[in-house]
């Protein structure tokens, strides 16, 4: 049975996209069965790793209206070491059109469950909202990875993000939990990113991961050339802290079980 997450955060910005990429090569990299599930209509994850999202046969999309199974929609990016349920623009609809459809935010959820026994790790790339997708990777998610950069206002949508986990764990799905915040984009030369760094550190306690994610040129280059910062540059400084973070993930799994 695979761990499910979602990397989500409702603002935009503060790479989500990046870490799920990182994490999903970096797992796999240490040895871990992994699938991406790219639930942002702009289909940037799909981009990031290495596939064309305008040449897809199917997406996320097709399977979450049941056009597709998740097995004929995912496919393998061979230079990551993963496998990718991709994205394009056709799923900006869904938002709308999954309204009417039965058992709506559990969509995805179902159709994780035919294969999830073939990986160790589901990642799903959230949209930055909290929209119909979005909680449709909640509802199929054990637990939520938030990515965020030490800076004020990013405490301030941290509040929102953690009382919308609280929500979706009362109402519609009794595992869900916050599973830890990654501070990603960190320069340690900046004063005020240390002091919120501490403050994160001192509210949150050990949902805190021990991993930090420096701001690195490579890692920013990578996507460009269609590839993960992990598999673009390992050598990189933050290729390295992402497979430390992939490390840390394994590690904390096994505490959980």
């Amino acid at each position: 049975m695979a761990k499910i997450f979602c990397v989500a955060n409702q603002k935009g910005g503060v790479g989500k996209t990046t870490t799920t990429v990182n994490l999903a090569a970096g797992l796999a990299k240490i040895g871990q069965r992994v699938l991406m599930v790219d639930l942002d209509p702009q289909g940037n994850a799909t981009m990031g790793s290495n596939l064309d999202k305008r040449a897809l046969a199917h997406t996320v999309y097709d399977v979450l209206w049941g056009e597709a199974s998740l097995s004929e929609a995912r496919q393998k990016a061979v230079d990551c070491g993963y496998d990718v349920l991709g994205a394009n623009r056709e799923l900006a609809g869904a938002e709308v059109e999954l309204v009417s459809l039965e058992n709506r935010e559990r969509r995805l959820k179902d159709a994780i469950a035919s294969v999830d026994h073939e990986y160790d790790f589901v990642l799903i790339d959230c949209p930055p909202s909290l929209n119909m997708l979005t909680l449709n990777g909640l509802c199929a998610a054990h637990g939520v990875i938030v990515p965020m950069q030490c800076e004020y206002f990013a405490l301030e949508g941290l509040s929102d993000l953690v009382n919308t986990i609280k929500q979706v764990h009362a109402n519609l799905n009794p595992q869900l939990q916050l599973i830890g915040l990654l501070r990603v984009m960190f320069d340690p030369r900046i004063t005020l990113q240390q002091q919120v760094s501490e403050q994160i550190k001192e509210h949150f306690g050990n949902k805190v991961f021990d991993a930090v994610i420096p701001r690195n040129v490579r890692l920013a280059e990578a996507p460009s050339y269609g590839l993960p910062g992990v598999v673009f540059d390992p050598s990189a400084k933050g290729s390295k802290a992402f497979i430390d973070f992939a490390g840390e993930m394994v590690a904390r799994i096994e505490k959980m079980r």
